[in-house]
C-alpha cells in the first residue's frame, strides 16, 4: 500500500499465506487490529484489490494495526481454491497468527471476502469475537452468509451489478439489518472510494461519540 507496508508469511492451513501488514505511525497508540478479506479468487481477487486497500486505509486512519492476506493459491499464499471453506480457515489462522491476547478486532471483507468475514467471525473462540465486521459489497447471493450482529456495518453500491442490491435487502431485512447504499455506485466503487472511505471512518467516529454520550 505504501513503502511502510510490512511483508510477511504466515503459517496456514494449506501451507504458507502471503500477508501485508500496515499500522499507524510510529509511537501512535494502536486501537486493535483489523483484517481485511479480498474478493473471488477465481475472479481476479487479491489482496492489491483497490476496495480492500481502501478499507486498510481507513483502519489505518483510525489507529488500527490492519492486515490484507492472500487467500490460499494466490500470489505467494499456497494451496488451491477450497470453494469458501479453506478460504475462511486462511482468514481464521490470520487472526490467531497476528491477535495479540486480548486486543480488539475487526473483521472486514469486500464481495467474497465479505462472506469469509462473516463466517469467520461466527467461527472465532467464545469470549473471542470480533468488536465489529464491516461488509463491503457481500456476496450474499452465491455464498451462505454467517448470521452478523446488528451493528454490522454494511455498504452497498446502488448500481451493483455483480451483487445486486436487492439481493443484499432479501439477506438483511429477517435480521432487520441497516444496508447503507452509495448512489450510483457500482460493484467495485470506481470514483467513490474516497467516499468509501469517509463512510467507514463516519461509521467508527459516530460509535464513539454515542459511547461517551
Amino acid at each position: 500500500m505504501n513503502a511502510a507496508t510490512q511483508s510477511l508469511l504466515l503459517a496456514g492451513p494449506a501451507g504458507r499465506i502471503e500477508a501485508a501488514v500496515d499500522g499507524p505511525p510510529a509511537g501512535t497508540p494502536v486501537r486493535g487490529l483489523a483484517v481485511v478479506c479480498h474478493p473471488h479468487p477465481l475472479h481476479g481477487g487479491t489482496m492489491q484489490n483497490k476496495v480492500v486497500q481502501t478499507l486498510a486505509r481507513a483502519f489505518v486512519g483510525l489507529g488500527y494495526r490492519c492486515v490484507r492476506f492472500n487467500f490460499r493459491g494466490i500470489g505467494a499464499s499456497e494451496g488451491q481454491w477450497d470453494e469458501g471453506r479453506g478460504e475462511v480457515s486462511d482468514a481464521l489462522a490470520v487472526v490467531q497468527a497476528e491477535r495479540a491476547a486480548g486486543q480488539p478486532l475487526v473483521l472486514a471483507g469486500f464481495s467474497f471476502g465479505g462472506y469469509v468475514a462473516s463466517q469467520a467471525a461466527a467461527q472465532l473462540p467464545e469470549g473471542q469475537g470480533a468488536e465489529r465486521l464491516v461488509l463491503v459489497g457481500p456476496a450474499v447471493r452465491n455464498f451462505v452468509m454467517a448470521p452478523v450482529p446488528e451493528d454490522t456495518l454494511v455498504i452497498h453500491g446502488e448500481l451493483d451489478d455483480v451483487v445486486p442490491l436487492a439481493a443484499v435487502f432479501d439477506w438483511a431485512r429477517p435480521a432487520a439489518l441497516p444496508v447503507m447504499v452509495l448512489p450510483g455506485a457500482g460493484h467495485f466503487f470506481h470514483g467513490q472510494l474516497p467516499v468509501l472511505k469517509r463512510i467507514v471512518t463516519a461509521a467508527w467516529l459516530a460509535r464513539a461519540d454515542t459511547a461517551s454520550s
